[in-house]
């Protein structure tokens, strides 16, 4: 995917649009966790560095199309000036005339932070006029916000439209180099773990690496369905009975292609979805073990841990995405925070694949043990089910 990159682009003194992802967590208006902006700084900096007038936009939350002060990027603004060491102006909305004045007003090495996008419902809807306006006088267009690359929205395709040249930022060449080149041909054995809850929001991926991996390993709720569909019984345990044929036949495939599936050999359960609950572990499925009534499964058991992390240590390629049980919950996480552990003590190239399991390695400090974490979660999983993203498609080709 040859695509121009930031550092192909001379921005002295030239009007720079930037997609930056700012959708950080927020509690009585204050920020709580400032990782992705300080995730953007490599590329902020360099464009501030070169002397570009820079403008950032980014979306925040889940407004409905109009101006929402709960998700307002004004504290985002604040934020980002401490962290630059230098004022960064901000405009009280994306589009219009007090933002294309307060844009012209910019000189080199200047930067502004437009309102939040989704204040306008041409945003999501990939508006043309949406886009013109907020892409304005911008001489180019950098995408650096990979978590949203798989929406063909007004700030991540529409503007690439109306500019000279759209390159990715630091942050997508990262994402595309570990979650496109380092896949094509990957050290082996190749190990994807998978977890998370329903085997139907992940079937496409897991149809794509039956093509790729030499072993996946399932857990999570997901996990249930498998479990369910080969005749154990699993109690009160999240699950889609309704998806039993598809399990079976995910299985058949993955056998008449070589490719190891690994399913909990027991599992963790309790009968109050609680932290502080008691818990106890199925006798192994091979050996008669089920899920009684009355009890649901909220984490691999003993058995599966010691079966997965031994598979992980023997890997050369890991892809993680999704945790083995409840982890958020201190009485469940035995599994995930085992699992984790074992990813992050391997020699092999880990790459963590966003959402959940960004969580789970932030929660047991593991972030540095691992070569790659993905910075987004719908946009890594549809890389991997090899689909095109439209915010990188979009982009000029090189």
């Amino acid at each position: 995917m040859s695509k121009l990159s930031i550092r192909d682009l001379a921005v002295e003194d030239r009007e720079v649009l930037m997609r930056v992802d700012f959708n950080v967590p927020l509690g009585e208006g204050a920020i709580t966790d400032d990782t992705r902006i300080q995730a953007a700084l490599p590329s902020i900096t360099h464009l501030v560095e070169g002397g570009a007038r820079l403008v950032l936009c980014s979306h925040l939350g889940r407004p409905k199309g109009e101006p929402d002060p709960r998700y307002s990027l004004r504290p985002v603004a604040v934020r980002l000036g401490e962290l630059l060491g230098k004022e960064v102006s901000f405009a009280s909305d994306c589009i219009g005339e007090g933002a294309a004045s307060s844009r012209a007003q910019l000189g080199a090495g200047d930067v502004i932070l437009l309102e939040n996008t989704r204040f306008h419902a041409g945003e999501k809807s990939n508006d043309q006029e949406f886009a013109r306006a907020l892409a304005g006088n911008a001489d180019y267009f950098v995408n650096d916000a990979f978590g949203t690359a798989h929406r063909a929205h007004g700030s991540t395709e529409g503007v690439t439209r109306y500019v000279e040249k759209s390159a990715m930022g630091f942050l997508i060449e990262k994402e595309l180099k570990y979650l496109c080149e380092k896949l094509e041909d990957p050290e082996r054995p190749f190990v994807v773990i998978l977890g998370g809850a329903k085997v139907s929001d992940k079937i496409e991926v897991i149809t794509s690496l039956l093509e790729k991996a030499d072993c996946l390993i399932i857990g999570g709720a997901m996990a249930n369905t498998f479990l369910h569909a080969k005749g154990h019984r699993m109690g009160g345990s999240l699950l889609e009975a309704d998806k039993s044929a598809l399990a079976l036949d995910i299985l058949s495939k993955a056998e008449s292609k070589g490719v190891k599936i690994l399913l909990p050999a027991d599992t963790r359960i309790t009968q109050e979805f609680k932290d502080g609950a008691a818990t106890r572990v199925t006798a192994p499925y091979a050996e008669g073990g089920e899920v009684e009534d009355g009890w649901e499964g909220i984490d691999i058991g003993d058995v599966a841990i010691g079966e997965f992390c031994a598979e992980v240590a023997g890997a050369g390629t890991i892809v993680w995405n999704g945790p083995m049980g409840v982890f958020e919950l201190t009485s469940f996480e035995k599994g995930t925070k085992e699992l984790a552990q074992a990813v992050a003590d391997s020699e092999a190239l880990t790459i963590g694949g966003g959402g959940d399991s960004v969580t789970a390695v932030k929660k047991y400090n593991l972030g540095e043990s691992m070569s790659f974490i993905s910075t987004g979660g719908g946009a890594s999983l549809e890389l991997l089910e090899g689909k095109e993203l439209p915010g990188v498609t979009a982009l000029t080709n090189i």
